[in-house]
């Protein structure tokens, strides 16, 4: 019985519901100090365990793991996501315009400043304000944590994506002001770069490819950890809105979702385009899209 991915699991459902850790140990009939222990992954009595299930709204299979994990909030999400990286040895990435574990300083910047400028603008400042702090502090976190464990990666962005991403610029679906809006276009512009000579330069554990003929439907993650390996589909992108983004993560240790998730994902690679060709077709895109 894993504990400790029940104490990550708590955590997570603690940073979603939004509420006090007070309120959650009542309705677990535990103390504070015992909900933090079990956070750790201290060892849990199975009828805690029962409760828990029944406050997470799961089945306990589920929550022992051999179920799935849903999120309806980019920070629980993340924050689940980051524990899951904790372990990982081994990341393939199928989707998106970014990996977002190898994103540069100056994305994190021009995010902070996209999510700044939207929280002025936000009727709730004040929670926008924290909400934006808590997720790129998160963000923060998992770089910081790939950095210093340096698991391997193969990550596939799509052409499409990365075309979406330079017109629309950083966090697109914040409110921003034309000159906010033209500083993140500049700041995504930038990023692809950094992409195309991530592409081109392949850093020892980084090998980046590009799809230009198949457009996955959707995108997702397979975690690989020394014993167990997780699925993610995350439809929350780093510059998601922090507070009103929509759409229901997943995340799942179900060997049936591993493996079929994977041999998409190997099979994709195979038809990607790699190395000199595909930051070649990145830098292409860059220039097209300074035409118009």
């Amino acid at each position: 019985m894993r504990f400790a991915d029940i104490g990550q699991q708590l955590r997570a459902y603690r940073l979603e519901s939004g509420l006090r850790a007070e309120e959650i140990a009542a309705r677990l009939g535990v103390s504070r100090a015992a909900l933090y222990r079990y956070e750790k992954g201290e060892v849990i009595k199975l009828d805690t365990i029962r409760r828990l299930a029944e406050l997470l709204k799961i089945s306990p299979l589920s929550l022992l793991g051999i179920g799935v994990e849903y999120f309806s909030r980019p920070l629980a999400l993340q924050e689940r996501l980051r524990q899951v990286e904790e372990d990982a040895e081994q990341i393939l990435q199928l989707g998106s315009a970014l990996c977002t574990l190898v994103t540069s300083d100056g994305y994190d910047a021009a995010l902070a400043e996209a999510m700044a400028e939207a929280a002025e603008a936000s009727p709730e400042r004040v929670a926008f304000h924290a909400a934006a702090e808590q997720a790129l502090g998160l963000l923060g976190a998992r770089k910081r944590l790939y950095q210093t464990r340096r698991p391997s990666i193969i990550a596939m962005v799509t052409e499409r994506a990365l075309r979406g991403f330079l017109m629309d610029g950083v966090a697109p679906a914040l409110h921003l002001s034309e000159a906010g809006r033209h500083r993140a276009r500049l700041a995504a512009r930038a990023e692809v770069e950094n992409i195309a000579a991530l592409m081109e330069s392949v850093p020892m554990g980084l090998q980046i490819g590009l799809l230009t003929e198949s457009e996955p439907t959707g995108s997702f993650i397979v975690l690989r950890a020394r014993e167990r390996a997780h699925l993610c589909a995350n439809p929350f992108l780093p510059d998601s809105p922090p507070m009103a983004a929509l759409g229901v993560g997943t995340i799942t240790a179900a060997d049936e979702a591993v493996t079929i998730h994977q041999r998409v994902a190997e099979n994709a690679w195979r038809e990607a385009r790699k190395g000199a060709e595909a930051a070649g077709r990145v830098r292409l895109l860059l220039a097209e899209t300074r035409m118009h």
